[in-house]
């Protein structure tokens, strides 16, 4: 019983305190408004000269509201009625009159012209002092994301005050990646008016950072030093630091190449990995599958065009509406043409190349010939900040991951389904598989609108790296036959792996030599490739592929 009334006081002592602080918090900004509101009455009628104290105060009070006022002042949007001295926030609209929302309430008031209200006058001198200011009160923020922003900003564009509070906040900040930074913004500091001693110690806090900052700091300060003496302490300190940083530039270079080589794979899979199957079992030359991505971009705009509200699924639907309708298209195209040309593959391949002039068309017929813009969900937006020079854009990194499921998941359909029993029947001994009562006929159509299904999920992907078009498919198509006869006519880890490869070098060879010279090499070397291993690196097995 003595216990239950210890804890029932505790608790009732503990709900106490709580309130207390809660009511204290409350007062506090209740007295911040006020000091803010009389501040505030001030502003209409400061002089100019007399501005700067004034803005300090009011930086100073505390209040919710500061930040947002302070900007709109830097802006030069903080006017006042005329009529009453009232400060607003006034916007221009297109018919020569401001909307009007009350500075501290936010409320908005009625329209009116320029007449009815006064900007509050700044110059170049109290916006500069804002700024200050207000990125003082982003290194106090609660948030730790504000603070680190912060502090990165003030290290490409330092000031006075910011560094004065770096210096003060530095010991006390709990998040130990913020506190990290503050140090290096200081060491930038102590390095250009430091004692050499001190410009010593910030060098070794400096080296190895990545920031541009740092590196253009590092390299004046050497420029300072190398005049005075070059063979000095400080100067091989100063050309070993710099050097360290431009080795792990090159390397993170190197893996941003990589990164872009293999999203370019991954485009180049998408492409050619539906091209692969119906080359291997069909032998068709299908120029029309270019448009077949084309089809599924459009998809894409479709589906973001019905459901505007939808945008961060929009992707998600557009997958299988894209496999849907160009596989259908596709199934069309084979039971209609295709199958009337087998073993022609003069007439196959200039068959299917007009009906890729027709679909382009229809596009344009329907859609117009302007190129359309597909929306990026939100979630594919940004980038993963690794470090300050190297970064992972969402969209390919989503679309690098996307294609390997694509692939696996193809991989298992022609591995463990009788589909993929009867596909890979038909490829090897097409006479053989009919002898054991396989269809090869519905097998070609099935086959054909499977490739055509997965060049429309490419074309998904490929409206998040560029236009829509009616000629979107046609700048992927030779790249598709490259990678199908690079990988192995028919062979779905071939396809990968010439897709990874071609896309890599691309990238590689396209600083030092450009896309265009990039291409011809590449071109080049594949062509010298394919006289030495005319089947690719992974050449189809079985007795129709001798």
């Amino acid at each position: 019983m003595l216990r239950l009334f210890s804890l029932l006081v505790f608790c009732l002592m503990s709900w106490h305190v709580a309130a207390d602080d809660h009511l204290a918090t409350a007062g506090n900004e209740q007295q911040a408004e006020t000091t803010l509101a009389s501040l505030l009455k001030q502003l209409p009628n400061t002089k100019l000269n007399k501005m700067a104290p004034l803005i300090k105060k009011i930086a100073a009070t505390s209040a919710p509201q500061v930040p947002a006022i302070l900007e709109t002042l830097q802006a030069g949007e903080l006017y006042y009625l005329k009529a009453n001295k009232q400060l607003v926030h006034a916007q221009r609209t297109q018919h020569k009159k401001y909307d009007l929302t009350d500075l501290l309430s936010n409320a908005p008031l009625p329209s009116v012209t320029s007449s009815a209200i006064k900007k509050v006058r700044t110059n170049n001198r109290i916006r500069r002092q804002i700024g200050d200011l207000l990125s003082n009160m982003e290194l106090n923020a609660k948030d730790p994301a504000i603070r680190l922003e912060a502090v990165k900003q003030l290290l490409d564009s330092p000031n006075k005050v910011g560094i004065k509070s770096v210096t003060l906040l530095h010991d006390n900040e709990p998040q130990s990646k913020i506190r990290e930074l503050m140090s290096v913004v200081l060491a930038v500091e102590q390095l250009k008016a430091g004692t050499e001693a001190e410009k010593l110690a910030a060098v070794s806090i400096l080296t190895g950072r990545l920031e541009p900052a740092v590196k253009n700091a590092l390299v004046k300060a050497l420029d300072n030093s190398t005049a005075l003496s070059d063979k000095s302490e400080l100067t091989r300190a100063l050309s070993h630091a710099i050097d360290k940083i431009e080795q792990q530039g090159d390397l993170y270079q190197i893996a941003d190449h990589l990164f872009f080589g293999l999203s370019l794979g991954s485009v180049l899979l998408l492409s050619a990995i539906g091209l692969a199957i119906t080359f291997g079992v069909m032998g068709v030359i299908n120029m029309a599958h270019g448009e077949m991505m084309m089809l599924g971009a459009y998809t894409t705009y479709v589906i973001q065009q019905t459901f505007p509200t939808l945008i961060e699924y929009s992707l998600l639907m557009a997958i299988p509406a894209a496999f849907v309708v160009s596989g259908l298209v596709g199934i069309i195209i084979e039971r209609g043409v295709i199958r009337f040309l087998k073993g022609r593959p003069l007439e196959t391949l200039l068959a299917t190349f007009g009906i890729s002039l027709i679909l382009q068309q229809l596009v344009r017929t329907i859609f117009s010939p302007l190129n359309r813009q597909v929306e990026a969900p939100q979630w594919m937006s940004g980038s993963l900040d690794i470090n300050p020079i190297f970064s992972l854009t969402y969209n390919r990194l989503y679309i690098i991951l996307f294609a390997l499921m694509v692939f696996f998941s193809l991989l298992m359909i022609l591995k463990k389904s009788s589909l993929g029993l009867h596909v890979r029947a038909v490829s090897q001994n097409r006479d053989m598989a009919r002898a054991l009562s396989i269809k090869s006929s519905w097998v070609d159509a099935i086959t054909f609108g499977l490739g055509s299904g997965i060049a429309g999920i490419a074309g998904v992907a490929l409206s998040q790296l560029t236009n829509v078009g009616p000629n979107l498919g046609q700048a992927y198509i030779i790249d598709s036959f490259l990678v199908v006869v690079f990988g192995g006519v028919g062979n779905l880890w071939g396809t990968l792996v010439a897709a990874m490869t071609l896309g890599t070098f691309n990238k590689f060879l396209e600083p030092s030599m450009g896309p265009v010279l990039a291409n011809i090499i590449v071109l080049v070397g594949l062509i010298l490739f394919i006289q030495k291993r005319p089947k690719g690196l992974f050449p189809q097995k079985g007795r129709a592929a001798e």
